[in-house]
C-alpha cells in the first residue's frame, strides 16, 4: 500500500492543541513519520486539519494541530505526509497578509502553484557571514543618532504593556531603507492586525511588506510556526534576490509563553517561571537568522519583547539579552537612551556615517544625563549652578527633538539639529569636542538665531496644538 494512504486511527489523548497517536512498529520504518513533518486529521471523512510531528516516543507519535483540537474526537485518522512544513516564497507574496499557517488571509489570488521552501532551517554558517559594517537607517534620531541599527544586527524592543510599541515598529516598517520589510506578529488582538494592515496601506508601503498574522483567538500552535515562516522568507529574499530585508517581530514574550503553553501539553518539565529549560535555544535559534551574507543580502531582526511588570530579569528578556546585540527600551512614551545600546554601532559611526557621529552622540548624552542631575537637586530645592540651568533646558529641548517617537529626520539632519541644540544651550568651550569638528560644525550666530526664532515657533504650534 502505498505510504500516503496509510491512516492510523489510535489517537491515545486529545490535551490542548496536541494529540498523541500509537504508531504500530514506528521503530521498523513502516511509518513515514519524522520529527518536524507535516500530518493530515481527517474526521467523518473529511479533512480536519494540518498537524505537525513534534514528539516520537517509542510507537507514540505528538502531533501540534493547526487548526485546535476543538470538536475533534479520538476516533478521527492520522496520515503522516512524509514533508517538512513549508511557506510559499515568491516575488507573488510581496503585499500580500498570510495567517500563522501560511494561507492568504487578504482576499487576494491564491498562491497554490507558487513554489515553497522550507520552515525552520538551520543557521547559516559562520564561514559564509560578514562582519556587519552597514547602517540600515530609520529615520528615528533615537536610533539613528545613539544607538545605530547595522544590517545583520538583531536587537529587542524591551517594553511593557500600555507602551506604543507596535505603533513604533509601524513606523520603523514604513521609514527604514529596506528592499522588503517581513512583519511578524504573534498573538495579535485585532486592532493591532487592523492597525498595522492600514498603516502600512495608507503609507504606501506595503508593495515591499509580506505580513504574517498570528491573532490572539487563533490556535496557539500557530503563534510557534509565525516567525519561523517569517524568517525563512526573508532568508529567500536575501540569499536568492541579494535584497537588503528587515524582519519586524511582535511579540517574543507571546512566543515564549505559547512555547510553555506546548511545553506543559506535553508534559515537559519546566525550569524558570514555569518556561521550559530549552527557551535560550530556541529563542537563538530565530535570532541567529539575522546575517549579513557573503556575495548577497542581508537579514536584520527587530523584535518587540514585552517585560512582564517591567521586569527584565523575567526569563524571556534575560535570555534575550544573552543572544542578541543590544536592546532599545522603550519606557514612558520614549526610546530611553540610558537603557538602549546598540552593540554594533561602533561598526558604522565615524566610518558611514559623517565623522562627527560618535563625537556628537557621545556629547549629546553626557549633557542629557547631566540634565537629570540637575532636574533631580531641582527637585529637592537644592541651589543650582548656571550650569545646571543650561542643562536643565538642553534636557527639555532633547527629549521634544529627539527622545519623541514622532520625530522623523535623516541622520544628517539629525545631526544638525544636536549641533544646533547644544549651541543654544552652551559654549563651544563646554563641549569639550576636538577644535577641528567645532570650526567645521558649530553653527554660526546668525544660523543660530533663524533656528531659534523657527524652533520657537514651532514649539509654541506644538504646545497650542497640545491644548487643544
Amino acid at each position: 500500500m502505498p505510504q500516503s494512504l496509510l491512516r492510523y486511527t489510535n489517537i491515545l489523548s486529545i490535551v490542548g492543541d496536541l494529540i498523541r497517536v500509537h504508531v504500530p512498529n514506528l521503530a521498523e520504518g513502516n511509518a513515514q513519520a519524522n520529527y518536524g513533518d507535516l500530518a493530515l486529521i481527517e474526521q467523518d471523512g473529511q479533512t480536519y486539519s494540518m498537524a505537525q510531528i513534534i514528539k516520537i516516543d517509542h510507537e507514540e507519535v505528538s502531533l501540534q494541530v493547526f487548526a485546535g483540537t476543538k470538536g475533534l474526537s479520538t476516533g478521527a485518522s492520522v496520515c503522516f505526509l512524509g514533508q517538512p512544513m513549508k511557506t510559499t516564497y515568491s516575488p507573488n507574496i510581496l503585499g500580500r497578509i498570510f495567517n500563522g499557517a501560511g494561507e492568504p488571509i487578504d482576499g487576494g489570488p491564491a498562491l497554490e502553484q507558487d513554489p515553497r521552501v522550507e520552515i525552520d532551517g538551520p543557521s547559516v554558517n559562520p564561514v559564509r557571514r560578514v562582519l556587519a559594517s552597514r547602517m540600515v537607517r530609520t529615520n528615528v534620531p533615537m536610533i539613528d543618532v545613539f544607538n545605530t541599527l547595522v544590517e545583520s544586527q538583531k536587537i529587542p524592543i524591551f517594553s511593557v504593556a500600555g507602551e506604543p510599541y507596535n505603533r513604533f515598529l509601524a513606523r520603523i516598517a514604513i521609514q527604514a531603507e529596506a528592499d522588503v520589510v517581513v512583519f511578524g506578529g504573534m498573538g495579535l488582538i485585532f486592532d493591532d492586525y487592523h492597525f498595522f494592515r492600514t498603516t502600512f496601506e495608507e503609507a504606501g508601503v506595503s508593495a515591499r511588506t509580506i505580513m504574517f498574522t498570528n491573532l490572539a483567538s487563533d490556535p496557539t500552535v500557530e503563534r510557534l510556526l509565525t516567525p519561523d515562516m517569517a524568517l525563512a522568507v526573508a532568508e529567500h529574499f536575501a540569499v536568492e534576490e541579494s535584497k537588503k530585508v528587515l524582519v519586524l517581530l511582535t511579540d517574543m514574550t507571546s512566543y515564549a509563553d505559547a512555547m510553555k503553553e506546548i511545553g506543559v501539553a506535553m508534559d515537559k518539565i519546566p525550569a524558570n517561571r514555569g518556561y521550559m529549560g530549552d527557551l535560550y535555544s530556541q529563542l537563538a535559534r530565530r535570532y541567529e537568522k539575522a546575517c549579513d551574507y557573503k556575495g548577497a543580502g542581508s537579514v536584520t531582526i527587530l523584535a518587540v519583547t514585552t517585560m512582564p511588570g517591567n521586569d527584565v530579569t523575567h526569563p524571556v528578556p534575560d535570555n534575550t539579552g544573552y543572544i542578541t546585540e543590544g536592546q532599545f527600551y522603550l519606557h514612558e512614551g520614549h526610546l530611553d537612551p540610558f537603557g538602549s545600546l546598540s552593540r554594533l554601532k561602533q561598526m558604522v559611526q565615524g566610518k558611514e556615517t559623517r565623522e562627527d557621529h560618535p563625537a556628537i552622540m557621545n556629547a549629546m548624552i553626557r549633557f542629557y544625563s547631566d540634565s537629570v542631575n540637575a532636574a533631580q537637586k531641582q527637585a529637592m530645592a537644592f541651589e543650582l549652578s548656571s550650569y545646571d540651568l543650561k542643562t536643565i533646558k538642553f534636557g527639555k529641548l532633547f527629549k521634544r527633538r529627539f527622545m519623541s517617537l514622532d520625530a522623523a529626520m535623516s541622520l544628517e539632519q539629525a545631526l544638525d539639529k544636536c549641533w544646533e541644540t547644544m549651541a543654544e544651550c552652551f559654549g563651544p568651550e563646554e563641549t569639550l569636542m576636538k577644535q577641528s569638528l567645532l570650526e567645521k560644525y558649530w553653527p554660526n550666530p546668525e544660523q543660530l538665531s533663524s533656528t531659534e526664532s523657527d524652533s520657537q515657533r514651532a514649539e509654541e504650534a506644538s504646545e497650542a496644538a497640545a491644548e487643544a
